[in-house]
């Protein structure tokens, strides 16, 4: 919601909806995610849907953990867990790059689709640094920034992650520009 700065819309989430429908996230794709979420809650609403799917694409891993980014580790996935499989597959790896991966879809109910999609590249390290963010942060090494995302400040992560340009990119189309 912070995202879309400048757009003259009341947003509605998904918890104000009544008893919305749940979507199973079973797409190949980051975008095949992010649109079946946001048909399916454009057809249930009657309003426009937005939605995202984004997630960890690590070059060495053949774009894993990409859309099981959130499971990776299993059914009782959690984020020390997904690292912990992350690093294990990883080893002693070279070629860390990677990059966080956000699509987002707005559908309407008359069927209208704009996609748009954002990413972040960056290094994953051998080990955790970091207490802020969420996810892989703390092994997502921002060579730029000499830090990785769980040690930048929530604002600077606010303008350069790849849900940042995602939505930079959707709100200039949304204004026409």
């Amino acid at each position: 919601e912070g995202l879309l700065h400048g757009i003259a819309a009341r947003i509605i989430g998904l918890g104000d909806l009544e008893s919305p429908p749940e979507v199973v996230e079973d797409g190949e794709t980051f975008m095949d995610n992010a649109l079946k979420k946001a048909r399916t809650i454009a057809k249930y609403s009657g309003k426009p849907a937005l939605a995202d799917d984004s997630g960890l694409a690590v070059d060495a891993l053949a774009g894993r953990p990409g859309v099981y980014s959130a499971r990776y580790s299993g059914e009782d996935a959690t984020d020390e867990k997904n690292i912990d499989k992350l690093l294990g597959e990883l080893g002693d790896a070279e070629h860390r790059s990677a990059r966080f991966v956000c699509f987002l879809a707005l559908v309407t109910p008359d069927g209208k689709e704009t996609v748009v999609s954002g990413k972040c590249e960056g290094v994953i390290l051998a080990e955790r640094r970091g207490s802020g963010g969420f996810g892989y942060d703390p092994v997502f090494y921002l060579p730029e920034y000499g830090k990785t995302m769980a040690e930048i400040p929530a604002d600077l992560k606010n303008q350069i992650s790849h849900r940042a340009r995602a939505a930079e990119k959707l709100v200039r189309i949304l204004k026409g520009e």
